[in-house]
């Protein structure tokens, strides 16, 4: 897939990748062996029916594309580009084993792409969608359903549970829809009008949105239950940041990567002062991590005007969580990355604000609890960095906000709240999925804790 040029990509926050032609989706396509046991399936949270989309696709025939990829997923745009399918459905493709896997999530962007521009979803079309799972016998009348939280996890359940017939209500915080989408992911990786687009797709649906609502403080599931509703699915995810811990942190210029992504994101900083945000970036910034989120943070101090960014992380290269993909386009935007290395000291100036960081160098030992190789400090490696931004990007965990309003929630150690297979939680009309469960993982996976739920609501309500 074709993509910007690194020099000039760096002085926007448009889309990096430029996705596929008629032409290349179809030669793309056609490649498809179309397995009668197709294992890529086997490897996708949502059941997409993998080959029969890119049948379509190869037939020329983009509308049935999209119909196949919606029946199971109510975001293929999004999931089309930051879904990690090479640890998924590609993983799973025969042609990987001797070569090259196809390009699914490229071919799922194409079609969903063709339909924005050709074919945009309506309310017709959306009526269409309800009308056939109440043919199926498949309606529900009525009932009342709360979703907490409008990212992944949440839009996946309110969508199809609307689909047959729910009156679902999403709950939202902030002042747009879509979760870590909205808030957490650069513009030049998932660009926001398609997550307004699909959020809008949802609400046609049937979904209702009210944002602006903390639950928890707008108002409890116990007034909210008193206002009908008969099931709920926390889906808050995992938006409370964690620091490192160590001397000076707390000087001007250190950022969590939540409020760093979200003032640029959400906010629109570097549209600074069209936007009312504003974010302050040094010449150098030093990006503590190496996921998703620390590439992001590092690709966006570029574009804000940093002179050098670096990537400093406490293991090698092959431990990295990131995309091999974020990391390669990081690379070629010119990202420096300082491997097993560890910040143990913030200094600043008498103003306060970040002016040096004290490192010190490790070597690898035994695999830890998550498999990888554990980080073990040098003695006498210690090294001063000159930096005058510092973005921690090193994790996530629960907001305790509307989880404190419930004393019969069942929690984990680390405050993520403890669900079944089906997402149950220990209160009978309380369901839970995605990183307020799991921690912070992928935006798929998410997903697909919210179809699970949403089927585990319907039997409930059902019976």
């Amino acid at each position: 897939m074709k993509k910007q040029e690194p020099k000039g990509r760096i002085r926007n926050f448009d889309e990096v990748a430029l996705g596929y032609t008629e032409e290349e989706a179809i030669k793309e396509a056609k490649r498809c062996l179309n397995c009668k046991k197709p294992l890529c399936v086997l490897g996708c949270p949502v059941e997409i029916n993998i080959p029969g989309f890119i049948t379509k696709i190869k037939e020329k025939d983009f509308e049935g594309s999209i119909k196949v990829l919606k029946d199971k997923n109510s975001l293929p745009a999004v999931c089309g580009r930051i879904c990690p399918q090479e640890d998924q459905c590609e993983k799973k493709c025969v042609l990987g084993k001797k070569g090259s896997p196809i390009n699914i999530g490229t071919l799922e962007r194409f079609a969903a792409d063709w339909e924005i521009k050709y074919h945009p979803p309506s309310p017709k079309a959306s009526a269409d969608v309800r009308r056939s799972f109440n043919e199926s016998g498949q309606k529900r009348e009525g009932k009342k359903v709360a979703v907490i939280g409008s990212g992944p996890a949440g839009l996946t359940c309110a969508a199809d549970l609307a689909k047959i017939g729910y009156n679902v209500t999403i709950f939202e915080s902030l002042h747009k829809p879509g979760g870590v989408l909205v808030y957490g992911i650069p513009n030049f990786r998932l660009p926001k009008n398609i997550i307004d687009l699909e959020t809008d797709y949802i609400q046609s649906l049937g979904a209702k949105l009210e944002i602006n609502f903390l639950a928890g403080k707008s108002s409890t599931i116990e007034e909210l239950r008193e206002d009908g509703f008969k099931a709920f699915f926390i889906a808050t995810g995992a938006g409370l940041p964690y620091f490192l811990g160590i001397e000076g942190e707390n000087f001007n210029g250190v950022y969590s990567a939540n409020e760093f992504l979200t003032r640029v994101n959400l906010m629109k900083a570097y549209r600074f002062p069209e936007y009312d945000t504003p974010i302050r970036i040094g010449d150098k910034v030093g990006v503590i991590g190496a996921g998703n989120v620390a590439m992001d943070s590092a690709r966006c101090a570029l574009r804000l005007g940093a002179k050098e960014v670096t990537i400093i992380y406490r293991r090698s290269e092959a431990e990295m969580p990131a995309r091999e993909d974020e990391i390669e386009n990081a690379r070629e935007e010119g990202v420096r990355f300082e491997l097993l290395t560890n910040p143990i000291r913030i200094f600043g100036d008498d103003k306060g604000w970040v002016k040096r960081m004290k490192c010190m160098r490790n070597e690898l030992g035994a695999p830890d609890e998550s498999g990888r190789r554990s980080p073990v400090p040098i003695k006498g490696s210690e090294f001063i960095m000159d930096i005058d931004t510092i973005v921690c990007a090193i994790g996530q965990g629960p907001n305790p906000l509307l989880l404190a309003t419930l004393p019969d929630l069942k929690l984990t150690k680390k405050g993520n709240i403890v669900a079944d297979e089906s997402g149950r939680s220990s209160i009978q009309d309380v369901w839970a999925g995605g990183d307020i469960v799991t921690g912070a993982a992928t935006v798929i996976e998410a997903m697909g804790a919210g179809k699970k739920v949403a089927r585990s609501i319907d039997e409930y309500l059902r019976k």
